[in-house]
């Protein structure tokens, strides 16, 4: 159920209501998540990194991005009872950004809502893992280094204008990225260099995987270029609602693309970066690799693998790559707050984490 407090007036939605069917995006995000996991090879737009694996769509986020507790928990239980292998997580938590237990700075009940939201998606994420479900997140888009985080300025972030300053540290977690069994998946461009935007660090990265880099090639004609993002589905409703297409279809935003068929059949794609793209590709290796090794499933049909053999496979056939040298990386036209230090080794290091995924290598791979 959208709320019109973030959501906006049911009457401005694309479909004019606030009770959104199953098959409604009404921002783009998922659909473009999905899609990169699972879009089908049919001649037409994108292949997805899985084509032929089936999608589950758990509706747990509301049209403007937010996730907040309730809705989250139930999607993890449903989906785990349900026999989902593996879940996509390209969110946080709604209302804080870092949850904390015990900060000074916030009122006995937001320490206690923090401590709620912890123990509460924990408990939900340990369950999904029982019955047999990985678990991918992405890592966040702050550019910062989540083994010293030092402020948070944006919760909490519901209701709207109630964030405040806050001190923060490494007792303070952003859930799902940093609960424990999950695998979090920081963004890398086209070059392979870290996305700017992107988190890391040396003990909260996974693994890395293209999340597209607006900014890559600085300096050559191929910087700030659509191409440097991610292309996946995207709901026509929502680009004829955002002015993106004329009266015939055709679109009129680059980073928009239409596909059509000979029988004039038309998909929409359109171009995003985020690590809320770079996790579906992890999840997508993730869905392969169930499918290339899992067991037949006598209860509810398909394949299944244990997470951490799963998770074994997509740390072990992930591309090592080192860190950049030098490893205080800057970025053109950035200001020093996108600065980024990577530590650790080839094999492990905080912008990379245990490397890129790589599917060819996961679904050859022998154990």
């Amino acid at each position: 159920m959208d709320d019109p407090i973030i959501d906006g007036a049911c009457a401005e939605d694309p479909d004019g209501q606030c009770t959104d069917p199953a098959d409604v995006d009404e921002d783009g995000h998922g659909t473009h998540v999905a899609g990169t996991i699972a879009s089908p090879i049919n001649g037409t737009g994108i292949a997805g990194v899985a084509p032929r694996v089936t999608l589950v769509n758990l509706r747990a986020g509301q049209d403007s991005g937010y996730f907040f507790l309730e809705p989250t928990v139930n999607a993890l239980v449903y989906g785990a009872n349900a026999g989902v292998d593996v879940v996509n997580m390209s969110f946080y938590v709604d209302p804080w950004l870092y949850n904390c237990t015990a900060n000074p700075a916030d009122s006995p009940e937001a320490q206690q809502q923090q401590r709620t939201i912890r123990v509460a998606m924990q408990r939900a994420l340990d369950y999904a893992r029982s019955k047999g479900v990985t678990l991918i997140a992405a890592l966040g888009n702050e550019n910062t280094d989540l083994g010293n985080p030092v402020i948070d300025e944006t919760s909490p972030d519901y209701p709207p204008d109630t964030a405040y300053p806050r001190t923060i540290d490494n007792s303070c977690i952003d859930v799902p990225a940093e609960s424990e069994g999950v695998i979090s998946v920081s963004a890398i461009g086209p070059s392979g260099n870290k996305a700017d935007y992107s988190n890391w660090g040396l003990e909260q990265t996974d693994l890395s995987a293209p999340g597209g880099f607006f900014r890559d090639f600085p300096g050559t004609d191929r910087n700030r270029t659509p191409e440097n993002l991610i292309l996946a589905p995207y709901p026509k409703a929502l680009a004829e609602a955002n002015g993106q297409l004329e009266a015939d279809g055709t679109p009129n935003d680059p980073f928009v693309v239409r596909d059509c068929t000979a029988a004039g059949i038309c998909g929409y794609y359109q171009y995003l970066q985020g690590t809320s793209m770079a996790a579906p590709h992890a999840t997508g290796v993730a869905a392969l690799i169930v499918s290339r090794y899992g067991k037949g499933d006598r209860k509810r049909g398909g394949k299944t693998l244990r997470p951490s053999v799963t998770e074994w496979y997509l740390r072990n056939s992930a591309r090592d790559t080192a860190c950049p040298e030098p490893r205080l990386v800057t970025y053109p036209d950035r200001d020093e707050t996108y600065n980024a230090v990577c530590e650790g080794t080839p094999e492990r290091n905080g912008f990379y984490g245990d490397g890129i995924v790589d599917a060819a290598a996961a679904v050859g791979a022998k154990r």
